[in-house]
């Protein structure tokens, strides 16, 4: 099968498509036929990329943890999936990912795909939906009613959440560029900020979560806009503390989850929430698509496995 793999070292690696076997799925687990992935930025430069889950040196990954498909093969112990369901989903970090014409998942990680948007649009969805869920909800604990500020709006991420917290009744604030403002509010933002031109710390200074994508001095600046008693989440920065004492601060990455997978679905086929793709590219390209990555604009790179 065509992959997409990962040579070199890290901090100087190259993806070269490459023709390797189709993997088995064992028991327990399940084979995808890859119809999309979609690339995250900085993806190549994260520990598990290079390392197994115990902690050897790893070579020769295949990126691409998220994916739309169909199931292509069902292993052992394995009940209630059908040969040839469209699904979509995200696997484990730890193993090869999607940008190849078949990957490895379980059925915990997997749901079934949105039924109003195509593969191409529903791998974006896994990942970026997934962190703004759990950062917003499981970690955030974000009610109606409350103010949150996003960084990083007009992102993967950033377009999620800002569809996510609208939906939940909050007041949503966020920073963007300039050329991002008027997207923001077309998802739902009920206050945006150009953060090249106005300090935000100035504008929210009562936020009950803030929610930071960029990392570095935004996040520093961030614990001055949030109330007492108020969360910053962060997937920016592994410090899952603050100094701050009224402040509560938390770090985490974003894990597969077969339930969040169905209720991001249903929003989708219902209208409530879009995803948002930026490009795509044929798995061929897909070195010249992760540098778009690296740019800074509306919603996230997908990449076509399977020509339909």
């Amino acid at each position: 099968m065509k992959a997409l793999r990962l040579f070199g070292s890290r901090g100087d690696e190259k993806l070269c498509l490459d023709e390797i076997p189709i993997p088995l799925a064992g028991a327990g687990e399940v084979l995808i036929r890859v119809h999309a992935t979609a690339l995250t930025p900085g993806e190549l430069g994260w520990y598990p990329t290079w390392h197994t889950s115990r902690h050897d040196p790893r070579l020769y990954a295949v990126p691409g943890h998220e994916f739309s498909g169909t199931i292509e093969e069902i292993g052992t112990d394995v009940k209630g999936l059908e040969k040839g369901a469209a699904v979509y989903g995200l696997n484990n970090w730890f193993i090869d990912g999607a940008a190849a014409d078949y990957c490895i998942t379980t059925p915990a990680e997997i749901a079934p795909k949105p039924t109003t948007i195509d593969h191409i649009q529903a791998a974006v969805v896994p990942i970026s939906g997934l962190t703004a869920w759990q950062a917003l909800f499981d970690h955030g604990s974000l009610q109606a009613g409350q103010k949150v500020l996003i960084h990083g709006g007009a992102g993967g991420v950033g377009s999620f959440a800002i569809q996510l917290a609208a939906w939940k009744g909050s007041f949503v604030s966020t920073t963007v560029s300039e050329a991002n403002m008027q997207f923001a509010l077309e998802l739902g933002a009920s206050e945006v900020i150009d953060y090249r031109k106005t300090k935000f710390e100035e504008v929210v200074k009562d936020a009950d979560l803030i929610l930071d994508l960029i990392g570095g001095n935004t996040l520093n600046r961030s614990f001055a806009a949030v109330k007492e008693g108020g969360r910053v989440v962060t997937i920016a920065s592994s410090s899952e503390s603050t100094d701050q004492p009224k402040v509560k601060a938390a770090f985490f990455i974003v894990q597969a989850n077969q339930e969040q997978l169905r209720e991001l679905a249903k929003l989708i086929d219902t209208g409530i929430l879009r995803p948002v793709v930026s490009d795509v590219r044929p798995l061929e390209a897909a070195a010249e698509a992760h540098l778009l990555t690296k740019k800074t604009g509306p919603g996230k790179v997908s990449l076509r496995v399977l020509t339909e």
